[in-house]
C-alpha cells in the first residue's frame, strides 16, 4: 500500500466546487452510502462524508463511531439482531469523471493485521464521542468532494437559531433518492447552539430521522438569503445563489420514541480531522502500516 496521501483537491477535483456538474445541489454529492459488513455479509447501512480544512489540506472520511464498532454508543450492545459486528465497510464513492452519476464501491478494512482499528477517535473525548475519522490512501479513479471546515463554501458563517430549518443528508433505511444519491430529511434546530460546551459538543434537532442516517452531514441550507455573524452583530445577506452552513454529524435519536436527534457539532469534526492528519504524519514518519487504499 502507498503510505502517501495527496492533497484533498487537484485540478480535476476542484471543478466540483466551482462549476455545476449536474442539476443536483453540491451537498447532495457529499453524502456517501455505507454498507457495514462482516466478510461478505451485509450487517447494515449508514452514511459518511469526507472532510478537509481547505483544498490543500488533509482529507479524511468521517462517520459515527457506532457505525464502525457495530455497537450501541452508550451501552456497548451489539446493534445487529444476530450479534454480527463489522470488520469492513463498503463506501460508494463518486467515480472520477467529468459527469457524475456513477459510483465505485470501495471496501475498507476496519482493523489492521495486528487487530488495532484503522479509525481515529476524538483526541479529547475518545470513545465517548460518537464520531471517528478514517485515513485513506487516495488513487485517481474516485472523486473527492469533502466538506471544507475552513472555507466559506461550506461554512458561510450563518447565524442559525432554534426553530430554523436544518437538513440531515443521508440514507434512511438504506434508501436513495436515485442511484446512490442521498435523501434530504429536513427538520428544525431544537436548541440554542450557544448552550454547547467543549466537554459536550452536541446539540439537538427535531427531525424525522431513521436508521441508515447515522453519519450524515447536518447543514443549514438557504436557497436565497440568510442571516450571518458580522462584526459581532447579526446581518442579512441577500443572494440568488444557494448557501449552506455545515453544522455537524448526525448520530441518532435520543430514543426510539422521539424525533429528537443528536448532532456532534462541526467543532468536534474539526478536532477529529486534525487528529487524523496528525496520525497520518506519525505513521508515515515511522513507516507504520499505511491506511487502506481508495481507487486504483
Amino acid at each position: 500500500m502507498d503510505t502517501s496521501e495527496p492533497p484533498c483537491s487537484s485540478d480535476a477535483n476542484s471543478t466540483a466546487d466551482e462549476e455545476p456538474l449536474s442539476p443536483v445541489q453540491i451537498p447532495t454529492l457529499k453524502s456517501l452510502f455505507v454498507e457495514q459488513r462482516f466478510g461478505e455479509t451485509v450487517l447494515g447501512t449508514a452514511t459518511a462524508f469526507l472532510a478537509a480544512n481547505d483544498r490543500e489540506s488533509h482529507c479524511a472520511l468521517i462517520t459515527n463511531r457506532h457505525v464502525v464498532t457495530g455497537r450501541h454508543q452508550h451501552t456497548g450492545k451489539c446493534l445487529h439482531s444476530k450479534g454480527g459486528v463489522p470488520d469492513n465497510i463498503v463506501i460508494h464513492f463518486h467515480k472520477q469523471a467529468r459527469q457524475i452519476g456513477e459510483w465505485k464501491p470501495i471496501t475498507l478494512p476496519l482493523y489492521r493485521s495486528d487487530g488495532t482499528p484503522y479509525w481515529i477517535e476524538h483526541p479529547r473525548l475518545g470513545a465517548s464521542a460518537d464520531l471517528v475519522a478514517l485515513n485513506l490512501s487516495w488513487k485517481n479513479d474516485v472523486r473527492k468532494l469533502p466538506y471544507y471546515m475552513k472555507l466559506e463554501l461550506d461554512r458561510a458563517n450563518m447565524l442559525v437559531g432554534p426553530a430554523e430549518a436544518v437538513s440531515v443528508i443521508g440514507f434512511p433505511f438504506g434508501l436513495s433518492s436515485a442511484g446512490r444519491y442521498p435523501v434530504w430529511a429536513t427538520g428544525f434546530l431544537a436548541q440554542e447552539l450557544s448552550l454547547m460546551t467543549p466537554e459536550n459538543p452536541v446539540f439537538l434537532i427535531d427531525c424525522r430521522t431513521r436508521p441508515g442516517q447515522s453519519g450524515s452531514a447536518v447543514i443549514a441550507f438557504r436557497p436565497a438569503g440568510y442571516r450571518k455573524h458580522q462584526d459581532g452583530r447579526a446581518a442579512v445577506t441577500l443572494t440568488t445563489i444557494a448557501a449552506w452552513e455545515f453544522l455537524g454529524i448526525y448520530s441518532g435519536r435520543v430514543n426510539a420514541e422521539s424525533d429528537l436527534g443528536k448532532v456532534w457539532h462541526a467543532s468536534a469534526v474539526e478536532e477529529v480531522l486534525d487528529a487524523a492528519a496528525a496520525d497520518m504524519v506519525r505513521r508515515t514518519a515511522k513507516s507504520r502500516p499505511s491506511p487502506p487504499e481508495v481507487g486504483q
